[in-house]
């Protein structure tokens, strides 16, 4: 099976923001998608009630809209774009008395009383994986970077692995589960991976033993489509990018625009790497695995495994480590400001960590953490 990887210029980047509706006065999810979506084609004015919007998409549950971006040279230029459509979005949902939330899930909302979009790959998605599927109440943000090669795409996804805990970690906001603490700083990261081909990716030599997977995975009747392999980090050969899909919902342009500069620096030095005629390292699989699950059970203060050798460190510790590493990536690429606000999660707090504050300083009351949340929304 060949399989096309398309040309994109190398480190340009898009982003695409997971956003739930949610009533203005019970907190709860509202399922209204479909009158959303279908107003906002109306204000485009170029789109029929029945075309899809170039920038606010579908998404599985009727709970929620996905904000995307066109190809950007810059953060600052996606962070822009992100704004843009949010407010064409609330637009729409503020006469609905429906406000907007993100974060990696809704702390108390049932997750199998919230419909699904009527489509085919989504109600065949659903079937198979039943009770599983019916839980992916769960929101993310994903960042697609430009490769200028299709060789480097392997190499860069076994590298953005590399780097998975840091991700979950400066993200992870999704603690409450159905109106309960899980103990978990993103309960959201071992929730997706219980779908078929998501989680953790495989590692792979050669393009071509890719390309046999994907064949594989057809040939068997796991996916009718390669867009259905939906691990943590993916090649995109239809963009020509790599996609790190790693991260729990953010509430604020802000923490969006340091994970997208984190993505785009690292992918841009591992690019150059590979061009000097570097290699990448490749963690073992168990390392991998491990990583993840401590970053999602423990998210800053996760001890993390930093190589094959086994070497730990805090992730935090390692985090501002890999800042000033890339401080010159980051100039060249126009994104220092964006990088700069990683050290600012890391000061200031994940979601997880505010969630838990506004639970405490509310005795325990949920709802406080989407208010509180729909807050930080509207100062995007």
């Amino acid at each position: 099976m060949h399989i096309d990887f398309a040309s994109s210029r190398q480190s340009t980047l898009g982003v695409e923001w997971e956003v739930a509706l949610v009533d203005r006065h019970t907190s709860d999810l509202r399922s209204v998608a479909n009158e959303v979506l279908a107003q906002l084609n109306i204000n485009h004015g170029s789109l029929g009630v029945d075309d899809e919007h170039p920038h606010v998409k579908q998404e599985l549950l009727l709970n929620t809209v996905e904000i995307v971006t066109g190809v950007c040279e810059t953060v600052a230029e996606a962070k822009a774009e992100l704004h843009e459509n949010l407010v064409a979005v609330r637009e729409v949902t503020d006469p609905m008395e429906v406000d907007l939330y993100c974060a990696g899930s809704h702390p108390f909302a049932p997750p199998k009383l919230q419909p699904v979009t009527d489509k085919d790959r989504y109600a065949k998605m659903i079937d198979r994986t039943q009770w599983w599927g019916q839980q992916m109440v769960i929101y993310g943000v994903h960042v697609h970077v430009g490769l200028d090669s299709r060789d480097k795409a392997l190499p860069i996804v076994d590298g953005l692995i590399n780097y998975q805990a840091h991700f979950q970690a400066l993200s992870a906001s999704s603690p409450y589960w159905g109106g309960e603490d899980t103990g978990y700083a993103s309960h959201r990261a071992l929730m997706f991976q219980q779908l078929p081909t998501a989680g953790v990716p495989y590692h792979f030599e050669q393009w071509e033993d890719y390309e046999a997977y994907v064949a594989d995975m057809m040939h068997t009747g796991v996916i009718d489509d390669i867009s259905e392999i939906r691990w943590d980090v993916r090649p995109v050969p239809r963009f020509g990018t790599v996609e790190m899909r790693i991260s729990d919902g953010l509430s604020s342009l802000q923490d969006i625009g340091a994970i997208a500069a984190l993505t785009q620096c690292l992918v841009d030095d591992m690019s150059t790497t590979l061009d000097n005629g570097g290699t990448i390292d490749v963690m073992p699989p168990w390392f991998r695995t491990e990583n993840k699950w401590r970053a999602a059970r423990y998210g800053m203060e996760a001890i993390i495994i930093l190589n094959a050798a086994g070497d730990e460190m805090l992730v935090t510790d390692h985090l501002l480590q890999e800042l000033v590493r890339l401080a010159p990536v980051a100039e060249k690429l126009g994104c220092s400001a964006e990088l700069a606000d990683v050290e600012r999660i890391i000061s200031g707090g994940a979601g997880y960590q505010w969630q838990h504050k506004i639970a405490a300083a509310h005795n325990g009351n949920l709802h406080e953490i989407v208010k509180d949340n729909v807050r930080r929304m509207h100062r995007a």
